[in-house]
């Protein structure tokens, strides 16, 4: 449908009473919001009535202080978090310097032999035949071994200054 004198007016009135795009749109019937924005410019409407909305800002929402906020293994925690509070729970994180277990052989887990009750930390490189996982037994619910998870779950503050250092 295309914009007539009388569309134009219809749409003149309805902008100048404040209803939105998309309202103006429905009223006209045969147009897009869209439409009626392009039209809205190529008019050069700008006053309009204030809208149904307050005009007070919308309160914020009260945020805890930094240095009182817990904090999280990662930089951002994204994804599932539902083993993050148990694992806090669990180890205390302190970042010592932390250096790889010799795993004895009858410990050692592959693909095959891993339980759920095993730790699933890799070792080795998957391609070559010595590849395994560390197999010792894992404590709670974290997939790793305590010596592992240790390495795994670094806090960010430790990670941030070793890379800085190592950068420096």
């Amino acid at each position: 449908m295309g914009w007539t004198e009388e569309r134009v007016e219809l749409l003149k009135k309805l902008w100048v009473e404040g209803l939105s795009a998309s309202q103006i749109a429905g009223r006209l019937g045969g147009v897009t919001r869209n439409a009626v924005i392009g039209k809205v410019h190529r008019l050069g409407l700008s006053g309009r009535a204030t809208s149904s909305r307050s005009s007070a800002p919308r309160p914020r929402r009260a945020q805890a202080p930094r240095q009182h906020r817990t904090p999280s293994l990662t930089f951002g925690t994204r994804g599932n978090v539902a083993l993050k509070p148990s694992y806090e729970a669990e180890y205390e994180l302190a970042p010592a310097p932390i250096t790889e277990l010799v795993i004895p052989l009858h410990e050692r887990a592959t693909i095959l032999t891993l339980k759920e009750s095993m730790c699933r930390w890799p070792i080795g490189d998957p391609t070559e035949e010595a590849f395994h996982f560390c197999g010792r037994k894992k404590d709670g619910t974290v997939p790793y071994c305590e010596h592992h998870a240790r390495m795994a779950y670094q806090p960010a503050q430790s990670r941030r200054r070793e890379k800085r250092f190592a950068t420096g």
